[in-house]
């Protein structure tokens, strides 16, 4: 089961190779596959017993490595080939992007015993396909990615999507819908269609609004 999970640090490779042909297309369905397998891994981990098996390896520790590829390395890589964001203030946003997580990914609270992510969870894969199909101005996205970055640093809890107990059925069921999306808007690329990208928004408002209310009663 480790060797699945590290399989995503190949599709990032994969991914980026893609996106340095200007392939957006390729580079987005390959991160869509890594994707797959990071929401499937620690299902057959558990179903295995992966952990009683092998006490010395820390699954966790993958999982955050790969994470880190899959969720935010390339997707910067994609987004800054995708020139969502250009001119001087490139690096300064991207640079943003790869330190707020780094800081989100190590920090001991970024996954709570009450299955919860503390900050933004680094969900940059899906800020870079909205970024891409919007087709919204560099300066407009700069602002987005820069918001993002901060909500790192602000230490809210969000849903943790096949953990958090309260209304899972729904948020998996509307995960699964949102996902077809998002699926649909990445095969249809170069030329998506932006009123499903818009109203696929819906399942981010959801999933944020769920989190602030599930973190004031916490």
């Amino acid at each position: 089961m480790h060797a699945y999970t590290a399989s995503g640090a190949v599709l990032a490779l994969l991914a980026t190779h893609a996106a340095a042909a200007q392939n957006i297309r390729a580079a987005f369905l390959w991160l869509f596959a890594a994707v797959l397998v990071d929401s499937t891994d620690g299902w057959f981990a558990r179903a295995v017993r992966v952990r009683e098996r092998l006490p010395n390896f820390s699954g966790q520790k993958l999982d955050d490595l790969v994470d880190y590829l899959t969720f935010v390395f390339v997707p910067a890589v994609i987004m800054w080939q995708a020139h969502a964001i250009t001119g001087t203030w490139m690096i300064p946003v991207f640079t943003a992007v790869l330190l707020s997580s780094l800081f989100g990914f190590v920090s001991e609270d970024a996954k709570t015993d009450d299955h919860f992510f503390t900050g933004f969870p680094s969900y940059w894969n899906i800020a870079a396909v909205y970024l891409v199909v919007l087709g919204l101005s560099p300066a407009v996205n700069g602002i987005i990615l820069l918001t993002l970055s901060a909500l790192v640093f602000v230490r809210i809890g969000y849903v943790y999507p096949t953990r958090t107990p309260m209304l899972r059925p729904l948020t998996l069921a509307l995960a699964s819908l949102w996902g077809v999306a998002m699926l649909v808007l990445i095969l249809q690329m170069p030329a998506p269609q932006k009123p499903l990208a818009w109203v696929s928004l819906v399942f981010p408002v959801y999933y944020t609004a769920l989190s602030f209310v599930l973190h004031a009663r916490r």
